[in-house]
C-alpha cells in the first residue's frame, strides 16, 4: 500500500507544477487578450495578429474596421486584433501636443 501510494505522489507533483508553470499563466495571457479586445474603442492604434498597424474606425459586436495609413479602410474579426499599441486617450493627447 505503501509502495503505491509513494508512485503516485511525483505524478501529482508534476501535475501540480505544469499546471502553475504552464496552464496557470496561459489562461492568464487569454484573459488578458479577451479584456483587451473588449475594450477596444475608436481612435486606438492597434496591431493585428497579421502584422498590419493601423487605427480603429468603427467597431460592433465581433468586426473591427481598422483605418491603414494610405486611409483604406479594411474590416477584420474583433479576435485578429494582437496588442493596443497606443490608447484613444494618448493618441488624442499627442496629436493636441503636435498641433501646438
Amino acid at each position: 500500500m505503501a509502495g503505491g501510494l509513494g508512485s503516485i505522489i511525483p505524478l501529482i507533483l508534476m501535475f501540480v507544477l505544469f499546471y502553475f508553470l504552464l496552464i496557470r499563466p496561459q489562461q492568464k495571457r487569454t484573459k488578458a487578450v479577451q479584456q483587451m479586445q473588449n475594450e477596444l474603442k475608436k481612435g486606438d492604434k492597434i496591431v493585428t495578429i497579421g502584422g498590419l498597424h493601423g487605427f480603429v474606425d468603427s467597431i460592433d459586436e465581433s468586426k473591427v474596421v481598422i483605418k491603414c495609413g494610405d486611409g483604406s479602410r479594411l474590416t477584420y474579426d474583433r479576435n485578429a486584433i494582437r496588442e493596443v499599441t497606443e490608447s484613444a486617450k494618448t493618441s488624442t493627447t499627442a496629436e493636441v501636443s503636435l498641433e501646438k
